[in-house]
C-alpha cells in the first residue's frame, strides 16, 4: 500500500487544560522528531506525520511514549466522487495484497470534524456501498472481520484500515527528572521504563559490587541501550564503585544486615546524585516481600536516612507480572543472561530490621562518610 501520511493519536494529553495540552503536544512532537525525519502538523487532537521512511516510522512510533495509536492513511478531497475513487483504489490494493477478500465481513466506521451536508452515518453507508460494489463482501456492524475507517476533517477525508497500538502514557520530559537504580536483574529496568511512561526523564545509576560480583557490567550497558529505544535522547548513565562500602558493612556490622545496609547506602548515594542533577525522586524496582530488603520493616529502615521521595512503581506486582512487562519491553532476555550472584549476600538475611537498632548500626559503619566515598567514585 502506498500511504501518504500517518495519523498519530494520544490519550491523556487530551484531557489536560489547553495550556498544558499544548505544552505536552509540543514535547511529544519534539520527541518524535528527535528520532524520525518527518514533517509534522497538528490539528484538533490529531498529529499528522509525513515521514520519509514509513517502515522506520512504524518502528519508532511504536516505541514513542505518549502515543496511544497510529494509522497509515491515504487522503482525498471531501466529496463523494473523490472518496468513491479513493476507496475503490484502496480496496483493490488490499485485495491484491491478500489483506481483504469478499469472504470477510466488514464495517465502515466514520468520524467527522467540521460542518458537512451529510451525517457520519450517511457517509458510512455510502462508503460501505462502494466496498460492496467492489468486493461483494457482507456487512457486519457488530463483529466484523475487517474495519474501514473514514475520518472526514473539513475538506479533507482520510481513509485507513489499521489502528496500530502505541505505548500510551505521558511524553518523556513532561514530569521532571528522576534517578533510577538499575541493576542487571529483571525488576529495576521495568521500573525505570514505567517511570519513563509517566513522563519522567530517567537518569540511570548502577552500583558495581566488585569483588562480590563480576567487574564487568556489560549486561547493564545492554539494558540501558534497550531502555534508550524508548527515550527521545541518550540516557545519562552513572556507575558507582560499591565493593569497598559492602566490605565495610560486612566487617563492622552483623552480616545478616548486609542487604539492608546495601540498599540504604544506594538510596543515600542516589539522593546525592539527584541533588547534583536537580532530580525530584529516586526510583527502584522494589516489589513488596519479594526479597529480604523488600519486606515492609526493611523498606522503612532502608529509606529512613533519605529525605528524597523513593518511588517503587512495581511495589504491588508479583514476579510473573514483572517478567511479562520485561518481555514486552525487551529487557527480559538480557536480564536472564547467565551471571553469578552477589557473594556479599548472607545466607540468612534480616527480614525484620528494628529501626532504632538499625540507625545505631549506621553510626557504627560511618554511614555518611562511607556513602560520600561511593559518591566520589561516580563516573
Amino acid at each position: 500500500m502506498d500511504y501518504e501520511l500517518i495519523i498519530v493519536r494520544y490519550g491523556e494529553i487530551g484531557v489536560k487544560s489547553p495550556k498544558v495540552r499544548r505544552r505536552f503536544e509540543n514535547v511529544l512532537i519534539k520527541n518524535i522528531k528527535s528520532k524520525l525525519k518527518c514533517k509534522i502538523e497538528i490539528n484538533q487532537g490529531r498529529i499528522f506525520l509525513y515521514p520519509e521512511d514509513f517502515h522506520d516510522a512504524f518502528n519508532i512510533l511504536s516505541k514513542t511514549i505518549g502515543i496511544v495509536s497510529f494509522s497509515p492513511v491515504v487522503s482525498t478531497k471531501t466529496d463523494f466522487n473523490n472518496i468513491e475513487q479513493t476507496i475503490d483504489e484502496y480496496m483493490e490494493k488490499l485485495v491484491s495484497e491478500g489483506s481483504f477478500s469478499g469472504e470477510k465481513t466488514f464495517a465502515v466506521r466514520c468520524r467527522r470534524v467540521g460542518t458537512h451536508e451529510f451525517t457520519s452515518q450517511e457517509m458510512a453507508g455510502f462508503c460501505g456501498s462502494v466496498v460492496i460494489k467492489n468486493t461483494d463482501a457482507p456487512v457486519n456492524l457488530s463483529n466484523p472481520d475487517f474495519e474501514l475507517f473514514v475520518e472526514v476533517r473539513e475538506d479533507i477525508t482520510y481513509i485507513f484500515h489499521e489502528k496500530i497500538p502505541g505505548l500510551g502514557g505521558l511524553p518523556v520530559g513532561t514530569q521532571g527528572k528522576v534517578i533510577a537504580l538499575v541493576s542487571d536483574g529483571i525488576d529495576s529496568p521495568v521500573a525505570a521504563f514505567l517511570m519513563m511512561k509517566r513522563g519522567c526523564e530517567v537518569i540511570i545509576l548502577n552500583f558495581n559490587n566488585y569483588p562480590y560480583t563480576p567487574q564487568s557490567n556489560e549486561k547493564v550497558h545492554k539494558i540501558v541501550a534497550k531502555l534508550e529505544e524508548y527515550s527521545p535522547s541518550k540516557l545519562k548513565f552513572y556507575g558507582a564503585n560499591y565493593g569497598k562500602y559492602l566490605k565495610n558493612c560486612i566487617e563492622k556490622a552483623n552480616p545478616r544486615l548486609t542487604c539492608v545496609l546495601c540498599k540504604s547506602g544506594m538510596y543515600k548515594v542516589a539522593e546525592k546524585v539527584a541533588k547534583e542533577e536537580d532530580a525530584l525522586a529516586i526510583i527502584d524496582g522494589s516489589s513488596l516481600g519479594q526479597v529480604a530488603s523488600q519486606t515492609l520493616p526493611n523498606i522503612v529502615a532502608t529509606r529512613y536516612s533519605t529525605s528524597m521521595p523513593v518511588l517503587s512503581p512495581l511495589i504491588s506486582f508479583d514476579k510473573i507480572e514483572i517478567e511479562n512487562m520485561a518481555k514486552k519491553i525487551g529487557t527480559f532476555d538480557i536480564s536472564i543472561l547467565p551471571a553469578p550472584g552477589c557473594s556479599a549476600a548472607p545466607k540468612y538475611p534480616e527480614t525484620n530490621a528494628d529501626l532504632e537498632k538499625f540507625l545505631e548500626v549506621l553510626e557504627d559503619i560511618n554511614f555518611d562518610e562511607e556513602t560520600e566515598k561511593v559518591f566520589s567514585s561516580l563516573k
